[in-house]
């Protein structure tokens, strides 16, 4: 993720030189009969881009060509853009793939990248696996140096690999590198040897993402799933041999997202009040400045069943958005289910900065709110299809192909405006 003017002003010559060296052989993107029986497809057929297209677009715009069985990129992106994407999703898998640098040359591999204009590079939402030519960056870069954090094969800004396990073939010839996503435990390997490992969202991956880099990144990792990413970085680079196969979901038993004690899983975000009462019930309340105010999850879900209780105390204006990330300071996109006093849609579905209203409660529904009581919401969101129940009566079930696409944070709100109290307890989510 580094780049140079100097750089920058001998990757045309560079450039010409990689676009005649790629080299291939008979087996060069293709899959033996056992591969295929054992679940490996190729993301790259060798003549075309097709499953390909630029970051958060429709189509394939950006420089990148095929050349002799190769996926080359000319070195005329940046850190701003350059980046091809595919046109699906996945979730665990094993990516393997094989890649040839220029002098000096820096690239990059990112998965779980999530797409959204907001979201204008890949990497503030995808882990990467790094490709550099270490020595030959420094070389040309000189006197800048490389941080640990930024070499081959690191997980990038996060988890470095075990120097006694890295064996690079020189630079300008082929390497081999693979990708290990399963439920969250996560390895590097590099040429047959793996470099690292690492569980992904415990609280060590907590805390190095919230310490470094990614500490104004928060949505950094936190997808499950995603678009898997190419990096042009301002030097010529090639892949081939990009096979991948998708590894099956573990089951998920159903969880509590609120230990009755603290706000352990959860991150607020504004001057709202939320806290732990002597009840241990979490509490919502406005404060001095009569904002928004949100508690949202660290965690994403995208496919689950959600039941909580909420008793509005005072006011009541509050919700749960699912499928949402946050905009640093106190913004956060997505589907809100509203909870709220009588007569103000409970159990509808609103969409913030977007189309609005998606679904509005019936005027005879509005008696099943009980104000000043326990009320039992669940929501159930799986793919496209969005369901609310209020006190065991269904509210909304819909299907919305934008919902369908996005993934994201649970999180509470407080309206604006002051005067609110909301209690809120058990909390149980089962992932789907």
């Amino acid at each position: 993720m580094t780049q140079s003017a100097s750089l920058r002003h001998c990757v045309t010559v560079i450039a010409a030189a990689m676009l005649v060296s790629c080299g291939t052989t008979p087996q060069t993107n293709t899959l033996t009969q056992a591969e295929i029986a054992d679940g490996w497809e190729l993301l790259f057929d060798g003549k075309t881009l097709a499953g390909w297209k630029d970051f958060n677009g429709d189509s394939l715009t950006q420089p990148w060509h095929v050349v002799d069985g190769c996926i080359q990129a000319n070195g005329d992106g940046s850190d701003r853009s350059g980046y091809i994407v595919t046109d699906r999703k996945f979730d665990n898998f094993i990516l393997d793939w094989d890649w040839k640098l220029s002098h000096g040359g820096n690239s990059g591999m990112l998965y779980h990248v999530g797409e959204n204009p907001y979201f204008n590079v890949p990497y503030v939402t995808g882990p990467e696996y790094q490709l550099i030519d270490n020595e030959g960056w420094e070389e040309v870069n000189a006197p800048a140096r490389l941080e640990e954090w930024q070499k081959l094969g690191v997980d990038y800004a996060m988890h470095l690999p075990d120097p006694d396990s890295m064996f690079v073939n020189p630079q300008g010839e082929w390497n081999n590198s693979r990708i290990v996503f399963d439920n969250g435990h996560v390895e590097h390997w590099l040429n047959g040897h793996k470099i690292l490992e690492f569980e992904a969202w415990t609280d060590d991956w907590y805390a190095r993402k919230n310490s470094g880099k990614w500490e104004n990144a928060p949505e950094y990792g936190l997808a499950r799933s995603g678009v898997i990413c190419l990096q042009d970085h301002g030097s010529p680079a090639s892949f081939r041999n990009i096979k991948i196969k998708t590894l099956p979901a573990k089951e998920s038993a159903p969880q509590q997202l609120f230990n009755g004690k603290d706000l352990t899983g959860w991150q607020p975000y504004g001057t709202e009040l939320w806290y732990v009462d002597p009840e241990g019930l979490l509490v919502c309340e406005s404060g001095p400045d009569k904002a928004y105010g949100y508690l949202a999850t660290a965690d994403y879900y995208k496919d689950f069943d959600l039941t909580l209780k909420f008793r509005q105390l005072a006011n009541g204006n509050s919700g749960v958005f699912f499928r949402s990330f946050i905009e640093p300071p106190v913004k956060v996109h997505g589907w809100q289910v509203e909870v709220a006093p009588k007569g103000c849609d409970t159990g509808g579905v609103y969409e913030s900065y977007g189309r609005g209203w998606l679904v509005q409660i019936p005027d005879e529904k509005e008696s099943i709110l009980k104000e000043g009581e326990w009320n039992t919401m669940r929501i159930r969101v799986e793919g496209d299809h969005v369901q609310t129940w209020l006190n065991g009566e269904p509210m909304a079930d819909f299907t919305d192909p934008e919902i369908g696409k996005a993934d994201g944070r649970i999180a509470l709100q407080i309206h604006d405006g002051g005067g609110i109290k909301v209690q809120w307890k058990d909390f149980e989510i089962r992932r789907l």
